[in-house]
């Protein structure tokens, strides 16, 4: 299955982020706890440098909490600052103040030094498509300032939005980066919704998924839909459509529509707590033990 998605306004977007670095302190780059690296669009570490830089793993509450505190060792290790945040629910902002300040130190002590008083840090929110930044920012500032959906960019242009004297915040349109070096990183980004599901194959997609599910999350789906776990996965889809009674004319069975009933349970979070991806250490221990 090879997938790239890489509209023409991504590149616009990218070069505007680049210009607008300029006037930022720290960049707050949300991604997705199920797939923590390969939901991060390698061009921000390039853009980024030299800026402070604070990691939100949102959907944390869909993600495997075991590997929710790996995930934030390895990040901490690389000198990130991360929380663990559902911007949906509001769960961990209420500690994201003081890791911004403690991220931007040195700004607010140079700041002092000078006798500037109150200069708002100023942060861009980055990351990619379908992530989470509108809901975030929503959520954070207490109001709906930016347009969200759960449809990969809904976020057009640039806004600034100032929460309050101490911090202003500019998200930005979520981009993707023009190449997948590793098909493996195109497929997980598919299961979360960062690529349009108009462009890909679902059915082909969920067969993929149930493999990965049944191998690593053994009894998740039995659970769920009553399926037995043993087959193929094309024998648990068929099974999923019998369970959900998707059937087309003349009692066929209907594998598009169970394709996308996985899917959506499985990016709703109803099939279980499930990290797709494990970092990069323990991935390494993982093939030694074997």
């Amino acid at each position: 299955m090879i997938l790239q998605w890489y509209p023409g306004h991504m590149t616009k977007a990218k070069r505007q982020m680049q210009e607008d670095l300029k006037l930022i302190d720290l960049i707050i780059e949300l991604v997705d706890a199920r797939i923590p690296l390969s939901s991060r669009n390698p061009d921000i570490d390039e853009m980024g440098k030299n800026k402070s830089r604070l990691i939100l793993l949102n959907k944390s509450d869909l993600a495997d909490e075991r590997y929710n505190e790996k995930w934030t060792e390895y990040f901490q290790s690389k000198g990130f600052y991360v929380v663990k945040v559902n911007a949906r629910s509001g769960a961990g902002l209420k500690g994201i103040q003081g890791v911004i300040n403690q991220a931007c130190k040195e700004k607010i002590e140079r700041d002092r030094r000078r006798g500037i008083k109150n200069r708002p840090i100023r942060a861009m929110v980055v990351g990619i498509p379908n992530v989470g930044k509108s809901t975030f920012i929503n959520s954070y500032a207490g109001k709906a300032c930016t347009k969200t959906g759960n449809k990969p960019g809904v976020t057009k242009g640039k806004q600034w939005i100032r929460l309050n004297k101490t911090l202003e915040l500019l998200d930005t349109p979520g981009i993707l980066w023009p190449k997948f070096e590793d098909q493996e990183v195109g497929i997980r980004l598919a299961y979360i919704g960062s690529i349009k599901d108009e462009i890909l194959n679902v059915e082909e997609l969920s067969l993929l998924l149930l493999a990965y599910i049944r191998d690593n999350y053994p009894g998740l789906l039995e659970q769920r839909y009553g399926i037995s776990e043993e087959g193929t996965p094309l024998s648990m889809l068929e099974g999923i459509a019998e369970n959900r009674k998707c059937l087309l004319r003349g009692q066929e069975l209907d594998y598009a529509k169970a394709a996308g009933i996985l899917m959506e349970e499985f990016r709703n979070g109803k099939i279980g707590r499930i990290t797709l991806e494990y970092p990069p250490m323990m991935e390494e221990k993982n093939e030694d033990d074997q």
